[in-house]
């Protein structure tokens, strides 16, 4: 049965995030809050862990999981943003954007584009997420918290335990989320793309 924390959403006991990140360091599946919704989330280093989180998604090997990082000059060592995306993603980080970037060679082959050689990374606005990030030094391999069959995240950490308690090692109770998926923005072209509609607003980018 999964470990269930209760952490401060606005003041997370160090300790507690601590205990969290060394889950994650020994290649753990943790369950934690964002400015979203909750997440799936595991080492960027984890590959059993990438496949445990496919596996609660029911998600094909090609599916793409999203480098979850502190801020920006953690995404200038995963991803080649141009100027006038950098730019961008600094506008809108931290924030609920997932964001789709050319990866650098720091990004482990399984994990960027097969073809185009991208990523998607986002920079969260929770406390307990940043704590988190900070502590454990490097990006966590997440993806959204939506159960095959749902149309939105879970966002009770009650219900995720009763549905997930036997399926991951650790789950962050961080309080109620928004449950609401990220805005995804393609910036690999020469303006944003957007592949899809969520928390982030779009209108003022996308002129």
């Amino acid at each position: 049965m999964a470990e269930f924390l209760t952490i401060h959403p606005d003041n997370p006991q160090p300790r507690l995030i601590g205990h969290s990140a060394s889950v994650l360091r020994a290649d753990g599946l943790v369950v934690y809050p964002t400015d979203s919704s909750y997440a799936l989330g595991c080492a960027l280093t984890s590959k059993s862990g990438a496949e445990r989180i496919k596996k609660i998604r029911e998600a094909d090997r090609h599916h793409h999981l999203t480098l979850v990082c502190a801020d920006l000059s953690t995404i200038g060592v995963y991803t080649r943003p141009d100027n006038w995306a950098y730019r961008l993603i600094r506008s809108l980080t931290p924030g609920p954007y997932t964001l789709i970037l050319k990866a650098t060679r720091e990004v482990p082959a399984r994990l960027r584009h097969k073809r185009r050689k991208t990523v998607g990374i986002r920079v969260p606005d929770n406390p307990i997420c940043q704590a988190l990030l900070t502590e454990l030094g490097a990006p966590v391999l997440s993806s959204t918290l939506i159960m095959p069959g749902d149309d939105m995240p879970l966002n009770s950490p009650a219900e995720i335990l009763d549905r997930l308690g036997d399926k991951v090692d650790l789950i962050i109770d961080g309080g109620l989320c928004p449950a609401e998926p990220t805005t995804v923005l393609d910036l690999t072209g020469a303006t944003p793309t957007l592949l899809r509609a969520g928390r982030g607003p779009v209108e003022s980018l996308l002129l």
